[in-house]
């Protein structure tokens, strides 16, 4: 796996806000991927009070959702929990697990935010900057922004905007459940995350991409 090295990883939170906005200004928000054949979820927990980050990443099959690969990695945790700041705490672990795969996926779906974060600059989008694969937020709450009321129907959603600005979407992804929450990260649309979405959610709220790479984080 290529990944780019676009900064160290022992900053101070002003220094990571500083770089976030810095690294935002190279993230695009239109598709530039083509057929995707493999996806893969990314999901991070934690053990031993904090002090260690356990990252989990699981690669599917695309369409037939089928899993083929996992890893897991384990690291020091090395940044605090701070809102807003979550992939500087999580990311180094992540890119260990990625590179215990044997074939990289042509689409990463994350456990958290891509521009639907107050710098539009959230965990997808970090992700997919360092390793250049497209990739897109599926977080289960929201961290900024506001929408109008959503229909109970699974599919549908309402635009999730911070001012005049668009920044994501609040979709639907089973009759009468909680809401997810989608937004671009890195090289894919709003309307192609969505729909990649809702491709790879069966029957369960989260798509089976993060669904089973946040049962592998879990795990004891």
């Amino acid at each position: 796996m290529k990944i780019q090295h676009l900064h160290p990883w022992d900053l101070s939170p002003t220094e990571a806000v500083r770089l976030q906005r810095q690294l935002q200004l190279l993230i695009e928000t239109e598709d530039r991927f083509d057929k995707v054949k493999l996806v893969a979820g990314v999901d991070v927990g934690f053990e031993d009070s904090g002090k260690i980050t356990k990252a989990a990443m699981a690669t599917l099959e695309f369409p037939s959702l089928i899993q083929v690969e996992q890893a897991i990695f384990r690291a020091p945790t090395s940044f605090p929990y701070i809102p807003g700041l979550l992939s500087f705490r999580e990311i180094p672990a992540v890119l260990g697990a990625m590179e215990k795969l044997d074939r990289l996926p042509d689409l990463i779906l994350c456990d958290g935010q891509g521009i639907a974060h107050p710098r539009r600059f959230g965990l997808a989008c970090h992700l997919g900057l360092l390793t250049d694969i497209p990739s897109l937020g599926v977080a289960k709450s929201r961290l900024i922004g506001s929408h109008d009321e959503l229909a109970l129907d699974k599919g549908c959603w309402v635009p999730l905007t911070d001012g005049e600005e668009e920044i994501g979407a609040v979709l639907r992804t089973r009759n009468g459940v909680k809401p997810l929450y989608i937004s671009s990260g890195h090289r894919i649309c709003l309307e192609s995350a969505i729909s990649m979405v809702l491709a790879c959610t069966t029957r369960y709220r989260l798509p089976e991409t993060t669904r089973t790479a946040h049962r592998l984080a879990s795990m004891k």
